[in-house]
Order: C-alpha cells, then structure tokens, then sequence
C-alpha cells in the first residue's frame, strides 16, 4: 500500500518533514491499535450475550456484583502492571460492565415475554 504525502495544512505551523513523518507513523500505529480495540470489544461482547442468554434460561440476575468487584480489582492491578493509571482502566472496566448489565437486563426481558411466534 502506497501513501501519498500529505500536503502542509496552511493552518497549521511549518514542520520538519521527518516530524510529519514520525507523527503519521505513530498515528497509523495508534489506528491499528483503535481497530484492534474495536475488534476484541465485540468479541468480548458476544461472549457476555451468551452469559446474558444463559443467566436468562437459568433466571439469575443480570448483575453479579462480586465478579464486578473482582474484575475490577484485577483488571487494576493489570494496569498497574502495564503502567497505566488504575482508575482509568476502573472507569473504562465500570462503563463495560454498565453495558453488559444493560445487555443482560434486556435479554431476560426479552426471555420473559411471550413469543409471538409459538
């Protein structure tokens, strides 16, 4: 894949072109990296559905607020390990597990209407 040079922005101020150039590449490094976030997201995703179908099937509650508790805590210590400020991953960790929550809330409704179908 060949990439053309970008032209100079007139807005933006003159920059060494090995600076433009570096910045494209960690760029480009940051968007494959966004992408792949994107993926495991959704794979991760349908793997929480499935919990969500079965703790429907099975009538347990859409929050299990010990896991939380202990994915949370291990999902800091991850961070602290990798160098990245615990309460970010916590806030990011919390917002996924709201999601996921909601998912399940959904799918036991959905589980407790009647199908229309049958």
């Amino acid at each position: 894949m060949t990439t053309s040079t970008p032209q100079p922005d007139p807005a933006q101020p003159a920059v060494d072109p090995a600076v433009r150039a570096e910045l494209g590449r960690l760029r480009d490094s940051i968007d494959n990296i966004d992408a792949a976030v994107v993926h495991m997201l959704a794979e991760r995703f349908k793997c929480t559905q499935q919990v969500g179908h079965l703790k429907a099937e099975h009538a347990l509650p859409p929050a299990d607020p010990s896991r939380e508790a202990r994915q949370i805590e291990r999902l800091r210590q991850l961070a602290e390990n990798a160098k990245l400020d615990p309460a970010f991953a916590e806030k990011f960790l919390n917002f996924i597990i709201s999601e996921v929550i909601r998912h399940h809330e959904q799918i036991a409704a959905e589980n407790l209407s009647p199908d229309p179908h049958s």
